[in-house]
């Protein structure tokens, strides 16, 4: 059985635990309300964009010479995978449900025999992929930290798997990163970011495409804005990343805080116990020795 001393030091390594998880509870909290009101923000001008650029592609379907940011290469054999996570840990299964979903992507696109590509985004995604698939990671980039954000980050994101496409690397691109719901929800979701992916339209039997009239001419425009539209897509992301982040960890920062203070009234009630047990045995010593006098 423990001792008295013990379970002080015990009851105030837990003590000091609790203060910690509570402050990391509360910063996580100020970021979240920062990166939450960032993410939304974004998240219309991404969705326009997308859907504007997936209308464009319908209007100028069947016909020759696009760019390879729109249709891809034509083939389907070499998946460039993206996973994101955040770069520190303490944020319950916030970085291993990317780790577990990207896992069981590259294991289904092998299983199918194709060739898989990763770039992690994040180093806690690069430390879990890099024990089981470092043949497969061609290179990993940390996810900006900071207050903010800056989109010089997506940028250059994007300009590398631009430059990767154009050298042929890769045929197919998918983002894995995890969608900000709520404080208590972030939800693995693919992303593909190229060849443009076409969302589900449930009209497009009745509903007229729409006419687009290039000014300047379809090249030059769609050249200026499937790249901004790369990056703002992997942008939105990194927020919705962020915002994710932040949520997992003030909620496993509470969920900390909560059993810190389960374990000590537990090992404080141990502790009066133990010590009214010490007591009875002294009194039942003292009083057999002054019985036997």
């Amino acid at each position: 059985m423990a001792s008295l001393k013990d379970l002080r030091a015990r009851i105030g390594s837990v003590k000091s635990t609790r203060k910690i998880t509570s402050a990391m509870k509360m910063v996580a909290a100020a970021k979240l309300r920062r990166a939450e009101t960032r993410a939304a923000a974004a998240r219309p001008y991404a969705d326009a964009m997308r859907r504007m650029l997936a209308e464009v592609a319908r209007s100028v379907a069947g016909e020759g010479g696009q760019p390879a940011l729109l249709t891809g290469t034509g083939q389907d054999k070499v998946h460039l995978l993206v996973p994101m996570s955040s770069d520190r840990g303490l944020a319950g299964a916030f970085n291993s449900n990317i780790n577990r979903t990207t896992r069981n992507l590259v294991l289904k696109l092998q299983s199918e025999g194709k060739t898989v590509k990763i770039l992690p985004v994040g180093r806690k995604t690069y430390d879990f992929l890099s024990r089981d698939f470092s043949d497969l990671i061609i290179d990993h980039r940390h996810l900006a930290a900071g207050k903010e954000i800056p989109f010089s980050a997506a940028a250059e994101l994007g300009e590398q798997i631009t430059s990767l496409l154009e050298k042929g690397e890769f045929d197919v691109c998918t983002l894995v990163y995890n969608q900000f719901r709520n404080v208590m929800t972030q939800t693995p979701t693919e992303m593909q970011l190229i060849p443009l992916a076409l969302p589900d339209n449930d009209n497009a039997d009745n509903a007229q495409v729409a006419a687009y009239e290039f000014e300047p001419d379809e090249g030059t425009l769609l050249s200026s804005l499937l790249p901004r539209n790369l990056q703002v897509q992997i942008y939105a992301t990194m927020l919705e990343t962020a915002a994710g982040e932040n949520g997992a960890r003030m909620t496993a920062m509470d969920n900390a805080t909560r059993n810190a203070g389960k374990a000590i009234d537990r090992l404080t009630l141990k502790y009066n116990r133990t010590r009214q047990t010490n007591i009875t045995n002294e009194l039942i010593e003292i009083i057999s020795g002054a019985q036997a006098v």
